[in-house]
């Protein structure tokens, strides 16, 4: 969760992507690593900051969170900092 000294540009929306939590069955019991359950496709995340273009930035205010779909998250490392970003037509809306 590092900003200083990035600034999103093109409709671009940087974003915290929270930690998974990990995946217990109703009765408690942790399951293997490899387990892969049904994943929902949208997720909640807290805005860190967003492109002057964007075109709902109006709604938008640091540490918002807002529905996002999933698989249009980009991630990438800079210098050893991790960022998560995603283009505002993946935002599905603000809560």
């Amino acid at each position: 969760m590092l900003k200083k000294g990035f600034k999103p540009v093109n409709r671009y929306v940087y974003i915290h992507v929270p930690e998974p939590e990990p995946v217990k069955t109703e009765s408690g019991i942790v399951l293997p690593e490899n387990f892969k359950p049904t994943e929902e496709r949208h997720l909640i995340v807290r805005v860190l900051d967003w492109a002057h273009d964007v075109r709902f930035k109006n709604l938008l205010s640091e540490s918002c969170k807002v529905i996002v779909d999933k698989s249009m998250i980009e991630q990438f490392n800079v210098n050893g900092k991790q960022y998560n970003v995603i283009q505002d037509n993946y935002i599905i809306g603000v809560i």
